[in-house]
């Protein structure tokens, strides 16, 4: 009988890719954005999300990551982006490396506040976004789908 030895994956030089999951929020016009307490990306501003666990659906990590790091329920409404976030060390080795799935998700229920290992939580407009310490990874992601997501989810103006 073989015995199958179980490692956690380390983030920091992993020995393979880990999966990611990261959730676009918005509401009136306005963008959910979470300030990183933990590496990667410590201090630098991203959207709520994290690793996905073993056995879990990456759509069911994605609400549980919302929930425990900004309170909020949600509900996954459609597939925006997958891409790989590789960041490397001044020798050249893999630190980092995840394959991030992105969804855009609508607010069900809850109250905003930051929790888990976000130091902050807050709306700010898409106009705005660009003005953040954002984390390699998302700063791409945004500037890859800024014009997509500016016709989607800018407020409209009430015509009078």
């Amino acid at each position: 009988m073989r015995i199958w030895k179980v490692e956690a994956l380390s983030r920091e030089y992993p020995k393979r890719p880990i999966v990611g999951a990261g959730a676009l929020i918005f509401e009136d016009g306005k963008i959910l954005l979470v300030k990183r307490g933990a590496r990667p990306g410590q201090g630098k501003w991203s959207i709520p999300g994290g690793i996905v666990e073993l056995g879990e659906r990456v759509r069911d990590a994605v609400v549980r990551e919302v929930k425990e790091e900004c309170g909020l329920d949600v509900k996954v409404e459609r597939l925006l982006d997958v891409f790989d976030s590789i960041t490397r060390d001044e020798k050249g080795r893999v630190q980092y490396q995840f394959v991030v799935v992105n969804f855009l998700a609508k607010i069900e229920r809850g109250i905003l506040k930051n929790a888990d290992d976000v130091l902050e939580a807050k709306w700010t407009s898409l106009n705005d976004v660009g003005k953040f310490n954002l984390t390699n990874s998302f700063r791409a992601f945004f500037q890859k789908h800024y014009e997509s997501l500016k016709q989607l989810y800018t407020p409209r103006q009430k015509i009078t």
